[in-house]
């Protein structure tokens, strides 16, 4: 049975320090919950063993403290991970080629074409990707994670955020659907990983924050003023251009869509900016946000 998007709506929950069972089925040693909370700081190991001391009765068998301070560590924030962040997103990004001439010259090299990025939001093979990846194309394909290669249409068009949506004639056996995450809590300062095949290369990954939200970019032709983007300093170059932007969890809040540079070259130079989710799941049909 297909499934439909999958959205995952804004929640930033404060964490919470929760008083386990002294009981626990499994046994922590104390040297492991050591080596597991080499990163945070003194203060926190300080408070941590404080907290068994209130929490846990009093002489109680040491494996019990190891088990309640292993289990405080777990509930302490995860520091962000670009690489688990890519490792979620990555069987939903697709290589997307506009092909704009069928013929091919004497020497057998192929058809000129523009390439870009392309993410899965659902998984009869409904991708979302540029407009100006594939404008003018005579003919696109799209290559999904696991290698297969297959012809796919422009079926919904949105212009005004530079947006395509495109159906893949053939599909693999296992499709994984990104998940979608609204911007709604989205801050400055929010780590963010952009995915995708700059120079046709990738999937590659790069990370960076959230530099700016609300912001302009008119296109490089100069034809579309496109608002309300995300701003971000991950790496970013040409045929990055309709891969996602994701957060440390992997779920998708914008659609690379542009990079700001002074020059002619077209490289990154630390501005880059993506159509928000919201906007891009409208395109298709699927914003429940």
């Amino acid at each position: 049975m297909k499934r439909v998007g999958l959205y995952s709506r804004s929640r930033r929950a404060q964490p919470t320090v929760v008083v386990p069972p002294v009981v626990q089925k499994k046994k922590v040693p104390l040297r492991e919950t050591l080596r597991r909370i080499a990163g945070p700081s003194f203060l926190v190991l300080v408070f941590l063993i404080s907290l068994s001391a209130w929490f846990v009765p009093r002489g109680a068998a040491p494996d019990a403290v190891d088990a309640a301070i292993a289990k405080a560590v777990e509930n302490l924030p995860r520091p962000f991970s670009a690489a688990e962040a890519y490792e979620k997103i990555a069987p939903s990004v697709v290589l997307v080629k506009g092909i704009t001439d069928d013929t091919e010259d004497t020497d057998g090299k192929p058809p000129p074409s523009s390439t870009g990025t392309g993410v899965v939001i659902v998984d009869d093979g409904t991708i979302l990707t540029n407009l100006h990846v594939v404008q003018g194309a005579k003919r696109i394909r799209v290559t999904f994670h696991e290698g297969l290669e297959t012809e796919a249409a422009v079926v919904g068009v949105r212009a005004e955020h530079d947006l395509a949506v495109l159906k893949a004639a053939k599909i693999p056996d296992d499709l994984f659907p990104a998940t979608m995450r609204s911007t709604a809590d989205l801050r400055i300062g929010d780590e963010v990983v952009a995915v995708g095949f700059p120079f046709g290369i990738g999937p590659s990954a790069s990370s960076g924050v959230v530099s700016g939200l609300k912001r302009e970019y008119r296109t490089l032709s100069g034809a579309r003023l496109l608002t309300n983007l995300i701003q971000f300093d991950a790496a970013a170059n040409p045929g990055n251009s309709g891969g996602p932007l994701v957060t440390a969890d992997g779920e998708v809040v914008g659609i690379v869509t542009g990079l700001l540079n002074p020059t002619e070259q077209r490289v990154f130079i630390g501005i880059g900016f993506a159509v928000p989710i919201e906007n891009a799941a409208q395109a298709a049909g699927l914003s429940p946000f």
